[in-house]
């Protein structure tokens, strides 16, 4: 079995979703997470980071800063959890060196 926590395992049927989040509710704490999915789409590893506001263009620019060769693949998602929070998700990969 794969890895999970080494990027270089992925096999193909695992991927990588990035996911930001407006602070709707004031809980002061935005951050950026990247989850690693197996095939049937159950999270199997996660990371976060901080960032100092809300939404996608903060989250690609500190990303580009805390991950470099962390690529998102994808247009960002905008979604509204059933508590009416706003979240966005997209794809992500590490760049090949």
């Amino acid at each position: 079995m794969n890895d999970p926590d080494d990027p270089d395992e992925l096999d193909g049927s695992q991927r990588m979703t990035l996911t930001c989040y407006n602070d709707t509710f004031h809980y002061g704490w935005r951050h950026v997470d990247l989850f690693t999915h197996d095939a049937d789409g159950h999270e199997i590893n996660w990371v976060h980071w901080s960032v100092p506001g809300d939404g996608p263009e903060i989250a690609d620019a500190v990303t580009a800063r805390v991950e470099p060769q962390l690529r998102r693949t994808s247009e960002w998602r905008h979604s509204v959890s059933p508590t009416g929070m706003d979240y966005w998700e997209a794809d992500a990969a590490w760049e090949d060196v």
